[in-house]
């Protein structure tokens, strides 16, 4: 079932992922391995167990480019070596919950984007998208994946 929800400012500090498009489903979960390998480093965590990846659809610069993974932080402080921070403002986002392989996780993106069109919202392609990977995830593993997808939407009366 999809909802809208506001979510504040959020600061992560992890992994960046960059590689072709149709890469990124092996990626991301080796990625999320290593992030909680390694998570023991990240000073100032709110949820350990849960981590967060951020990605926007339609980049403007290369700074932009690519999947973050990380652990939200309460502030920056000694960033790991080969981490890095990134700081997401405040938005509004439809959001649905994927369960499943990851595989199937655009299934259920086109049912979140359906139920935006269907109430009259507008997708915000140029915003951070996130997907809340839920504490019962065993990282790496891409067979039974649990996150909860976070879709910016455009304030109304923008497009």
């Amino acid at each position: 079932m999809a909802e809208l929800k506001s979510v504040g400012e959020v600061k992560l500090v992890g992994v960046r992922v960059l590689c072709s498009g149709d890469e990124y489903v092996q990626e991301i979960p080796k990625a999320a391995m290593k992030l909680q390998e390694r998570k023991g480093e990240i000073q100032n965590m709110l949820q350990p167990e849960r981590q967060i990846g951020a990605f926007i659809v339609e980049e403007s610069s290369p700074e932009e480019d690519g999947y973050w993974i990380g652990l939200q932080v309460s502030e920056y402080r000694d960033i790991p070596v080969d981490m890095t921070s990134l700081t997401i403002p405040s938005s509004t986002y439809g959001t649905i919950l994927h369960q499943g392989p990851n595989h199937r996780i655009r299934q259920s993106y086109e049912q979140l984007h359906q139920w935006i069109r269907e109430n009259r919202y507008t997708r915000s392609t140029k915003s951070w998208n996130l997907e809340i990977y839920q504490k019962e995830n065993r990282p790496g593993d891409p067979s039974d994946v649990r996150v909860e997808l976070y879709d910016a939407i455009l304030p109304q009366g923008e497009e």
